[in-house]
């Protein structure tokens, strides 16, 4: 059971998550015209738009054809979602006439592509963009909803606005506690270890464990911090960092069996401190305090690893907080919590 927000559906009633009896009203598309390919995956293509009505630039996610229950999750999560910081906004979902093509529109964010952002960012960029995304994941969690696919290409910055927007709620789904959800959620470089070992009992904190791995890539300086060829690939970069003994440790906790082919995987490995990434080119990223910050979100143990409201309490971002106006906090120190006036 989730130690946050285990109740949060409960509290709500079943018209807040049960998404099968959710009524879409679906409007015609011929308000939107398609500019160009932004991108595309498994389960849609996505494309920039304009809005004839106004002229605004928008999102068009074409959805490929998938179960009606997938569509109507994704949207009722993003109708729950109205209004959530930091979290994409859903203007409209439109349907053609054949009932063929579903699509949402959302708002346009100018994104910066990852693989140009991630060297560029300065130490005050990543607590900016880091406290902006869990602020988004403590309100996604706290309305009883898991985001299950956090990685670099969901998360949309506007580097010129210092604007983040968290999107593809394609995966997302409703938490209830001693449910047992689908591993194949995710993408491999930010998959958390109960989905590499195939416990099914997960909860909010895999969201954490892949903002960990965005977080490792940021002050690090590497495109994808864990990069695995396969999942159990995946599984073997993250013991050879975090050591065996605290993954057999997790294992017993939670009464998961676990055997392999690979021989590495039955391997024993010393846990390696953080401070052997940093080099002169990320130093003045990869501090104590930032270090402090991650290695209490990578832990195996998902109950371990720090909520994302625990998360934004970090000193790391106590000038953050004040830039925001939120509250008064201690100047930054490089490690441990701040304290709050």
């Amino acid at each position: 059971m989730s130690r946050v927000y285990a109740d949060a559906n409960a509290l709500r009633g079943k018209p807040w998550y049960d998404y099968n009896k959710f009524r879409i009203e679906w409007s015609s598309p011929d308000r939107y015209e398609i500019v160009r390919r932004l991108g595309g995956g498994r389960y849609s293509e996505v494309f920039e738009g304009t809005d004839t009505v106004n002229g605004d630039r928008c999102v068009i996610k074409v959805l490929k054809p998938v179960a009606s229950h997938k569509i109507k999750r994704e949207t009722k999560v993003l109708r729950n979602l109205a209004g959530a910081p930091n979290v994409i906004s859903l203007i409209d979902v439109v349907r053609d006439p054949s009932r063929v093509y579903h699509s949402l529109i959302t708002e346009y964010v100018d994104n910066t592509e990852w693989n140009q952002l991630y060297t560029r960012l300065t130490d005050a960029d990543i607590r900016r963009y880091m406290f902006q995304l869990l602020t988004a994941l403590d309100f996604v969690h706290s309305n009883g909803i898991m985001h299950r696919d956090v990685k670099p290409g969901n998360v949309m910055i506007d580097h010129q606005r210092q604007k983040l927007r968290l999107i593809d709620w394609g995966l997302a789904e409703f938490y209830h506690p001693d449910t047992e959800y689908h591993v194949r959620v995710g993408s491999r470089h930010y998959k958390s270890p109960e989905l590499l070992v195939g416990y099914k009992r997960y909860d909010y904190s895999l969201d954490l464990w892949a903002t960990g791995c965005m977080y490792a890539a940021m002050i690090f300086r590497k495109q994808h911090f864990f990069r695995g060829a396969d999942n159990d690939d995946q599984l073997l970069k993250i013991m050879k960092v975090l050591g065996t003994a605290k993954f057999d440790a997790y294992l017993a906790a939670y009464g998961i069996p676990f055997e392999s082919d690979i021989e590495d995987l039955l391997g024993s490995y010393q846990p390696r401190p953080w401070t052997k990434f940093v080099n002169s080119e990320n130093a003045h990223l990869a501090h104590s305090g930032a270090i402090d910050l991650l290695d209490r979100l990578l832990r195996f143990d998902p109950k371990e690893r720090l909520t994302a409201k625990e998360a934004t309490m970090h000193s790391y971002f106590g000038t953050v907080r004040v830039e925001g106006g939120q509250s008064k906090v201690e100047a930054h120190s490089d490690s441990g919590f701040a304290s709050m006036d």
